[in-house]
């Protein structure tokens, strides 16, 4: 399908994108976002066609390769016109839904070509001469989450009979994005966000966790915790502070990192869309990036280790707007000055939809929360390669009735004995503060 679109030229890259750059070179992969949806009924493969060339006429993140100079200085070219493909996939007497899901772990396990590769691949299934699904995968470095819930939105702004858009795209496409933050105001912004960092680096221990000892098991793990009790304990203090159960949930991680290393204050690399800065909000594009957060859980009642959660929590996200470069440059010369590897690798992802962390409604009883611990459930798995870029990645996943936590590590940095400590911490600790306002963290 031919696309054509506005704006194209060649820069430097956006500090969402060389954040996401930088994560994919660490891990080899194109930590590829996208997946699998229904296709309505009698939908043709030209008007699925038609889809394709829409977005990519649309936004500009999609028609951007990247651009590699001999010095290894990396740029981001983006083309006026071209044309992209979409694969049509015939199921045939296979369960269609079944076949969409192999086709989706192919095109996201696959790393793409970023010099000659448009950054989105585009499938549908076939079943019987009806098409049923559509899998679509896009590298990071395009595209984050939020920008993916942008794009799926844009979707209704197109003429299912013509193709064409019904309303003007809006949002700073990447190139804008990187001309103002090399401009007088990106830089003063990346300069004071940045001396927010270097204060709370100053003041941290540079361990995040315990030396681990030889284990003799697979390299990266991943544990999942699912916790009814936890989700319902959360309701019960977010109400009794006035707050979301985000902050809750960010002081049982602190706290319970703090129980299960003995490391104090805690530190995480929480994950900020930025998409509350001016013309990024319906930004087809990379824009989020790690704020730090520096909790001390010490001496303290749980509901005030929220309270500094919450607090601690709001710097991070005003303060995560820099030029990725800068801040590890930042981070090896506190790390030369101090004598010791600083470490922050240490990142914390609350992927639940904004309606779920609300509190509605009257809290759970005390005695609903007791019922629901033994249903807490701990699951390991080996990951046959790095799976993060980070030595401990944990995901608060969105899945209704519990709280998911998805732990990633490497266990050359961060012992598997730690981790399930700490996963039980986290639930022990935020259903023990439901059950007593009074309870302390224990640290």
């Amino acid at each position: 399908m031919p696309f054509e679109g506005e704006g194209s030229g060649v820069g430097e890259l956006s500090w969402g994108q060389r954040e996401m750059w930088g994560a994919i070179q660490r891990l080899g992969s194109s930590m590829a976002v996208g997946g699998v949806s229904l296709l309505p009924p009698g939908m043709s493969p030209e008007q699925a066609a038609a889809v394709l060339s829409f977005i990519m006429s649309r936004h500009q993140s999609l028609r951007t390769r990247l651009r590699f100079d001999a010095d290894g200085r990396v740029r981001q070219a983006v083309a006026a016109a071209g044309t992209a493909t979409l694969e049509i996939v015939d199921a045939g007497d296979a369960e269609p839904a079944a076949v969409a899901e192999a086709v989706w772990g192919r095109l996201h396990s696959v790393e793409f070509d970023y010099a000659d590769e448009w950054p989105v691949r585009m499938a549908v299934i076939r079943h019987r001469a009806a098409l049923t699904h559509m899998v679509v995968s896009y590298p990071h470095f395009a595209i984050d989450g939020g920008g993916l819930a942008v794009l799926v939105a844009d979707l209704s702004n197109v003429d299912a009979s013509t193709g064409r858009p019904t309303a003007p795209a809006r949002g700073l496409p990447p190139l804008e994005q990187a001309r103002w933050q090399a401009g007088p105001a990106g830089q003063r912004r990346s300069a004071a966000s940045l001396q927010h960092w270097e204060r709370l680096l100053r003041g941290i221990p540079a361990r995040r966790f315990p030396v681990p000892a030889s284990h003799g098991g697979p390299r990266f793990q991943e544990a999942e915790y699912r916790s009814p009790a936890m989700d319902l304990a959360a309701r019960v203090v977010a109400a009794r502070v006035g707050l979301d159960t985000s902050p809750v949930l960010l002081a049982a991680i602190a706290v319970a990192l703090a129980r299960a290393t003995g490391i104090n204050p805690s530190v995480a690399l929480v994950v900020v869309s930025n998409r509350f800065r001016p013309g990024l909000a319906d930004s087809v594009s990379a824009v989020s990036l790690p704020g730090l957060c520096v909790i001390d859980a010490a001496d303290s009642t749980f509901d005030e280790a929220v309270t500094r959660a919450w607090q601690s929590s709001l710097a991070a996200y005003k303060n995560a707007y820099y030029d990725p470069a800068e801040r590890d440059r930042l981070v090896a010369r506190l790390s030369r000055e101090r004598a010791e590897d600083i470490d922050i690798f240490c990142l914390v992802n609350d992927r639940r939809d904004p309606p779920r962390r609300e509190v509605s409604g009257p809290p759970p009883g005390l005695d609903e929360i007791r019922a629901a611990l033994p249903a807490g459930r701990l699951n390991w798995r080996e990951v046959p390669v790095d799976p993060v870029s980070e030595r401990f990645s944990l995901r608060v996943n969105d899945v209704p009735g519990t709280v998911e936590m998805q732990v990633a590590i490497d266990t050359h940095h961060v012992p598997p004995a730690t981790i399930e400590a700490f996963l039980r911490a986290a639930e022990a600790v935020t259903v023990q503060a439901a059950l007593d306002p009074a309870a302390r963290t224990g640290v």
